[in-house]
């Protein structure tokens, strides 16, 4: 499996034959302004919950691809009341067999909102299964027990987890995270993006390693093997 890094909380996920995008918040984001939405060509465009920081070049994105939109009911209704048909809506503990793979969408502890005010249903994450492994997209959550759950039904080969605090977890609830989902290698995002969630990176990776697990934070268009 191949992730590339789009900043914030984006990230493209290379697994099966397919190219999965998970939450695009890059054109209004000035850290990723090396990135050019229109050579990322996914597949699938997954996201989490509503706000503007993980939505905000998905109507774009998906128009000019023809990816599935995969989400909660209420986003993939919102998208649809906008033209965008190719979506298909999942719920809390509900999964479903894609061309890629298996995608179930779990919990998260945060809230959903469009820009414009509209409900986004609630917030959640991905556990993504492909014949190249599985991994686990969180979203925006706080630590919760309903992680522990996946370490019993996954053997993940890795994560995507926020760390950078204020309206996510931290880099200490995101270890002990790491630790419940039994996730031996993280991929950090939502970080540094905004002064409220500016992080000491090298403390984070130490906090990681205290619990035996590995903190990865590529550059913003990096490319890293999974």
């Amino acid at each position: 499996m191949k992730l590339t890094y789009l900043g914030h909380s984006s990230v493209l996920i290379e697994t099966a034959g397919h190219r999965l995008l998970f939450d695009p918040f890059i054109t209004p984001n000035p850290l990723a302004s090396g990135v050019d939405i229109t050579s990322l060509h996914p597949d699938h465009v997954l996201l989490t919950h509503a706000h503007g920081d993980h939505v905000a070049d998905a109507e774009k994105i998906l128009k000019y691809s023809g990816a599935t939109l995969i989400s909660n009911y209420e986003i993939v209704t919102w998208y649809g009341n906008r033209g965008i048909n190719h979506g298909h809506p999942l719920n809390h503990g509900g999964g479903f067999n894609f061309p890629f793979g298996r995608a179930k969408f779990v919990n998260a502890v945060h809230s959903s909102m469009f820009p414009d005010g509209s409900y986004g249903g609630n917030a959640g994450g991905f556990v993504i299964e492909t014949a190249d492994g599985t991994f686990y997209v969180s979203g925006d959550t706080a630590l919760t027990y309903d992680m522990k759950l996946l370490a019993d039904r996954y053997k993940l080969d890795f994560a995507v987890l926020p760390i950078g605090d204020n309206f996510t977890m931290g880099p200490d609830d995101a270890a002990i995270a790491a630790e419940w989902v039994g996730a031996k290698r993280v991929i950090g995002v939502h970080y540094d993006t905004f002064p409220p969630i500016i992080i000491d990176k090298d403390a984070a990776r130490k906090t990681f390693a205290d619990r035996g697990v590995e903190l990865l934070l590529p550059a913003i268009g990096e490319t890293i093997e999974l």
